[in-house]
Parts: structure tokens; sequence; C-alpha cells
């Protein structure tokens, strides 16, 4: 649908104002082209402010959703995020009396919203980091418009070409019902009765490349009884005749419902796309009560639904063309065309531009991810020389940087909906402490100088809270001590029987321990198998973490055999670039 606005009245505490709806299906490249026009209105009407949302809510926010303050979600956002004059304002978090902005948990009116908004403008602009994120996602625009559209060549019925020439608007809707379509839908194809195809010529179609590519990359064999033939696949131009066979299915699924009955026209809200998720939502909530399919009280329920369906939903997506159908017939009636005519200009067609970019690379892929990623630019201003970029690939495979961005990961705080990553593996340098690890690990595993009452890690917030004294808790608390010592103690024993018992298995084998070379390692593995009942007497030596480590991290990469898996995911989410094995063997 195409971008456009109009009047809404006054309505409860939201003021009079220009608004509008536009479903821009799988072409996500059309909401962002929207906030452009948004953000050029906002700049040219230096006193109008604009609010754009989407399926997901503020869209503009999980654009930026690395750069955001801890207060700002979902919840907190409603009412506080503008487009003005060009840029993005955010109402700030008041924390204070005084202070501008608004409170965290209350929701500020739409009409207070803006009077905070002109009043304080420099104090509600977005921080530069958000706005950044946000001119990268619209980086490009104008020239972007232009290179979004494809010109292709399809081979088509000649009253379709007649209609694309005066309507070339009607292509999307075209497109949609093919790619919408239904066993119903292609009753309609069986016999071609208002684009018959022995009437085709060849002729240049003007596409978005969101719609080329649902046409290109949808399988489909046309109904022996419709008289669409396709050449062999090695035909210099099977492609035209493929893509024109494809649009003439969507014309004829469209015309065929413009004469419907009205009875036939109410049953036609399953052809809106926004019906199958209406409906998916009633069935979640329980609305047909368990009612079976096909039964009179289901009927009488999705009859209902069908109803409030036309009467709400259609009324507020109101798409800009209320019958496509209709309108390519009105058009058929009202223009002649000579089929000859239409053969002469096939030598005159312009050329059709490169599908190239329907086909990616991999390492194309990989950029483009991390470009969605967000990874080296977080100011919006970084640029990436060609050697920083190997200079940062052999950083990111530094052992050293794979250790201690786990352990980053690890000790990073995070909260209730999420294990976050840690900024700074995304944007600071490592640095490594071995001594300060080694005191962490001994913390945690227990060491000899040590006494750790396993209580602890649970107490150890009360401690902090209440303040209690160390010196005071050891005079006050020596029965408590007593008897920690004696549980350390035993949890200990029942540690040393199980690593005793687990040095025999293969799991005890599969570490890699600190004063073992691999020769004595293979020499001990021998041993193993060969006087069991000596390892008993063997002391346990303490494991290298690090080298287990990473030796794990590098084995479930390579099973993953250059695919997707928790290993590569955790890696990049930290920033960690692994190059690919060389040793295929």
């Amino acid at each position: 649908q195409p971008f456009s606005l109009r009047y809404h009245p006054e309505k409860g505490d939201v003021p009079a104002h220009l608004g509008g709806v536009t479903e821009f299906g799988d072409n996500v490249e059309d909401e962002w082209f929207i906030v452009y026009l948004l953000k050029h209105i906002t700049r040219s009407f230096s006193d109008i402010a604009a609010v754009v949302y989407d399926n997901d809510g503020q869209f503009l926010l999980i654009e930026a959703a690395e750069q955001l303050p801890k207060w700002l979600d979902p919840d907190s956002s409603e009412n506080r995020v503008f487009l003005y004059q060009g840029e993005l304002h955010i109402l700030p978090n008041r924390t204070r009396s005084g202070e501008v902005g608004w409170p965290r948990d209350s929701v500020p009116t739409v009409e207070r919203a803006l009077e905070v908004l002109h009043s304080h403008t420099e104090s509600c602009l977005a921080k530069q980091p958000i706005r950044a994120a946000l001119a990268k996602r619209l980086d490009g625009y104008p020239d972007k418009i232009q290179q979004n559209f494809h010109h292709a060549h399809c081979y088509v019925p000649a009253g379709i070409a007649v209609v694309l020439s005066r309507r070339p608007d009607l292509i999307a809707p075209a497109v949609s019902a093919f790619y919408l379509r239904d066993p119903v839908d292609l009753q309609a194809c069986r016999t071609f009765h208002t684009f018959p195809p022995d009437t085709r010529v060849m002729t240049s179609v003007k596409f978005t490349r969101c719609l080329c590519a649902q046409l290109q990359q949808q399988n489909f064999v046309p109904d022996r009884r419709s008289g669409f033939t396709l050449p062999v696949h090695s035909h210099p131009q099977y492609r035209a005749h493929e893509l024109g066979m494809k649009l003439a299915h969507g014309f004829e699924i469209l015309c065929s419902k413009s004469g419907q009955s009205s009875s036939e026209k109410e049953a036609s809200v399953s052809s809106n796309p926004l019906w199958r998720g209406f409906l998916d939502n009633l069935k979640k909530n329980g609305y047909f009560k368990g009612e079976l399919e096909g039964s009179v009280r289901y009927k009488d329920l999705m009859s209902s639904a069908e109803s409030f369906f036309r009467q709400s939903v259609t009324s507020t997506h109101c798409p800009a063309i209320q019958n496509p159908g209709q309108e390519m017939l009105k058009v058929l009636e009202d223009t002649s065309y000579s089929l000859e005519d239409l053969k002469n200009q096939e030598a005159h067609l312009p050329p059709e531009d490169s599908d190239a970019w329907l086909d990616i690379s991999p390492q194309e892929l990989e950029r483009l991810l991390e470009e969605r990623g967000g990874r080296g630019v977080s100011d919006g201003t970084r640029k990436t020389a060609p050697d920083e970029e190997v200079q940062e690939e052999e950083a990111g495979y530094s052992l050293i940087a794979v250790t201690q961005g786990m352990k980053n990961f690890i000790n990073a705080m995070s909260s209730h909906e999420g294990a976050e990553i840690p900024r700074s593996c995304l944007a600071e340098p490592f640095s490594f402490d071995p001594d300060a690890v080694t005191s962490a690990l001994d913390g945690l595993l227990g060491s000899k100088d040590d006494e750790l009452d396993s209580d602890d890690f649970e107490d150890d917030d009360e401690e902090d809270d209440n303040d209690v004294d160390e010196d005071e808790e050891v005079q006050n608390g020596e029965p408590r001590e007593q008897a920690g010592a004696e549980a350390l103690d035993n949890l200990r024993k029942y540690m040393d029987e199980m690593d005793q018992e687990l040095q025999s298995t293969n799991i005890g084998r599969s570490f890699t321990q600190n004063n073992r070379t691999s020769n004595t390692a293979d020499a001990s593995e021998s041993s193993l198998a060969d006087a069991g009942s000596e390892l008993v007497e063997e002391e346990i030596q303490p494991l290298d973490v690090d080298l287990n480590l990473v030796s794990n991290l590098l084995e479930s990469l390579a099973s993953q055999a250059g695919l997707a898996g928790p290993a590569s995911n955790l890696l990049q989410s930290l920033g960690i670039h692994i190059p690919p094995d060389a040793d295929q063997s």
C-alpha cells in the first residue's frame, strides 16, 4: 500500500491529527522508507511531531536497542518517542522534582508530552549513539528509493500489459494474490477467461525488489488446462515466461473475485492477509470454546468473527485499492489496444535489470549480519580500513580473548529478562590477569588455605545488607563455624571420592591437566587401561580450565561444519571471530 495520511478528529486525550496505516507485507524496506518520509516532513515543517510504530511496537527503539538507557523499555516508552525537527526525540526519565521529562512509572498524555517536547527540545533530543543507529539504518536515502525497484521482462497476456501500462500500481495486489493463493483461488486459473494465454506478449514490468523476489522464489507448476506452457530451463527467455505465467495467475485470481455476489464478497475476508493472524489469535484465546470445526456453533462463532473483522479491522486497515479486480476490468473496458502493436513494441523494450542481488555469498551474508549486529559502529562514525579489519580478525582469534570473553559473559549481571552480553565485549579490548583468574577459581572451587562454608554463598547478600563485621561473626558464631567446617570436610571428602571414580572413566580422560604433556598423557592413558587399581593412589592433578574451555569450544565449532550452532552464536555475540577450520581432516 502507498503512504497516505488523513485527518483524524480529536478523540479522548488524543488531539486532532493526521494519521495513516500502511500495510507493507514482507517488504520491511517500505517501512523504513515511511520513516524517511516522516523525518523529511518534520524537518520541513518544524512545528510537526510524528509518531510511528508497527506490529512490534516502537521499532525505532528496537533498531537502537544496544544504545538505549536501561530505564527505557516497551512499558516506559509510551508517548515518549517522537520524530521532531528531523531527529529522534525521547522524553527523559525524571528522577527528581524540577527535572525535565516524565517519571518512568507513569505515562504522559499526548498533549502533555508535546508540551514538554516543544518547550525543552534540546533536553529531549536522543543521545548521539541512538540517533546514529537510526541514521545508519536510513543511510542511502533518497537514492535508495530507486535502488529498490527492479525492471524485468515478462511474457504476459496482452490485457495485463495494457493494465500495467495504465496502472503500474496494480502490480502489488496481483503479486500478493499469487503469493497468498489457496486451492480455492487456483480453481479460477484452470481456464483463463480474462487473460487468455494465447495473447501473450513480451513487456517490461516494474517491480519492487521484494515483489520480484516473491514471484521468483516460489516454485509453481500451472494447471495443464490453463494453456500456459514453459520452455526448457536452458531457454534464454525462460525467466520471462515463468514470471509472466505467475503474474497472469495473480491477475486472473483478482478478476475472478471482482464479480462475486454479496455473500461471496463477505466470505472473501479470508483473502485479507490480516485475517489469518486475527483467526489464530481467536483460537489461542479460546474464542471457539472447543467446538468442532464445521459444527453449527462453530459456524455461528466464525460468522460473528468475520462480521467483526469486516467492520473493525478492514475499516481501520482500509487498502488504497478497494477492489483491484474491478479496477483491472475497468481499465480493460476503457482502453482499446492492438495485439499487433504490442508485439511490435517488443523490439524496443528497455534492457532488464540484473537479478544478481537475489544471490548472496556467505561472505556477504556474514558482513550483513555483522552490520545488523552493530559491532564496531557504536558511535555511528567509525569506518574500518582493510588493514584494521585484518588486525581485528587476528585479535578476535586470540585464545586469551576467547577465554576472557567467556568469563566476562559468565560474570556479567543479568536480569530476569534474560542473559545480557557485556558491552565491554563489543567495545573494549580484553585485559587478562592470571592472578585474578586463579584467585577467582580458588574461591569458586575451594582451596586448601581457605575454608568456605557452602552457606556463605547464600548469606553474602544478607551480610552486605546488614553491614555485619567479619570479626564479630567469628567471635559470636563459633558453633556455626565448627558445623560449617565439618560440613565442608564432608563435602571435600565426597568430591575427592567422586574425582577418584571419574578419573578411571572416559570423562576423566577428556580433561587436560596442568602438569601433563601430550606424551605423558598418552602414557597415562595406556597405564589406565593396564592398571586401573593404581589410579586410586595417584594424586589428582589440577585441571587447566582455560585450555579445556578453548579445546571444547573449538571441538564444538568443528562439529558444526560451518553451520550455526551454540558455540558460534555465543562467540559471535561476544564479538569473537573464529576463522574456518583449515584442516578438513
